[in-house]
């Protein structure tokens, strides 16, 4: 078997790929161009990618492939239609990263609130020293205990982070497709009326895509922090840049792009000097825990493929918000 890793570097350089190579002959590149992928792939059975992009055109050129593995929950990246017309199976990786973007959606959540930058210049600049007093309390923070959390989308990630933040204090509310248990079901208006905090968790799919428009914005309460840990195009992000301008966001954290990186010029790059923004580059799946269950994931796929077995098989059924 041919195994060809096109974006190596998106798992990170301390990650150890030699398992690979007990499955068969591996090709590992770092990173990948979009005129390169037909060459790199010619030839090989399975392709293992995260970002990379496969369209119906770069599938129908490569007769070999047999497998795409992604390495991520999310394969809008992957022309899956093409895919299933084509022959080619597909996986991709669940519930690994769960934990890893629950703990940093937590921890933008707790560094907007309590302003822990701002805390933390005081006392490395010397202002603190300089002082002489004992404490500093400005600017004002607040507890998270007893605000409201809204989350929407309520899968692996969004599970984890509503226990987390009802661990808090918080009362969470929830908005998916089919109603959660244990936790209060509400219809997207009202989590947008009721929220303090909210947080994506949604996949990208035609629904989801932008969203958080200036509608759904105006129906928020004023003053909202808003966290994006899901895709970057489930927000209109101009709309959101302005939102949080005009302060009708309070707080706003956000580790995913419509295009990543995101380029000069992008909406965003307006708030990069501002106290209550909190920018992340797409690191939130990535603890090195999370990533070492993502290749483990991979290889499962890999060897269950080769059984003939259905593991992570997103050609074969679809996934759920």
């Amino acid at each position: 078997m041919r195994i060809t890793v096109l974006d190596a570097a998106t798992l990170g350089a301390d990650l150890d790929l030699s398992a690979l190579s007990a499955l068969g002959e591996a090709e590992i590149y770092s990173k990948t161009s979009g005129g390169e992928i037909v060459s790199r792939l010619q030839g090989a059975d399975v392709a293992i990618l995260n970002k990379v992009k496969l369209t119906e055109e770069i599938l129908a050129s490569l007769p070999s492939l047999r497998l795409i593995c992604i390495t991520a929950t999310g394969y809008d990246n992957v022309d899956v239609q093409a895919c299933r017309k084509l022959g080619i199976a597909v996986c991709n990786v669940a519930g690994y990263s769960s934990q890893s973007v629950a703990q940093l959606t937590l921890a933008m959540a707790l560094s907007l609130y309590t302003h822990l930058p701002e805390y933390d210049t005081h006392v490395k600049n010397g202002a603190y020293t300089r002082g002489g007093v004992q404490n500093c309390l400005a600017p004002v923070y607040h507890e998270l205990a007893g605000k409201t959390w809204g989350i929407i989308g309520f899968g692996n990630i969004g599970q984890a982070v509503g226990t987390v933040a009802r661990a808090m204090g918080c009362r969470v509310i929830v908005h998916r497709r089919h109603a959660a248990e244990d936790f209060e079901n509400v219809s997207l208006d009202e989590l947008y009326a009721q929220s303090d905090i909210i947080s994506l968790h949604v996949p990208l799919t035609e629904q989801t895509r932008g969203m958080i428009d200036r509608q759904a914005l105006s129906r928020m309460k004023r003053g909202v922090m808003l966290i994006n840990v899901a895709r970057g195009a489930v927000l209109d992000e101009a709309a959101v840049a302005d939102a949080v301008i005009e302060g009708q966001i309070g707080f706003f954290g956000c580790d995913v792009y419509s295009h990543e990186p995101f380029p000069v010029g992008h909406p965003f790059s307006h708030l990069l000097n501002r106290k209550n923004v909190c920018l992340t580059p797409h690191m939130a799946w990535g603890s090195y825990e999370s990533r070492v269950r993502c290749l483990d994931e991979v290889i499962a796929n890999i060897r269950a493929f080769e059984r003939g077995e259905l593991r992570n098989r997103v050609d074969v059924a679809k996934g759920t918000l």
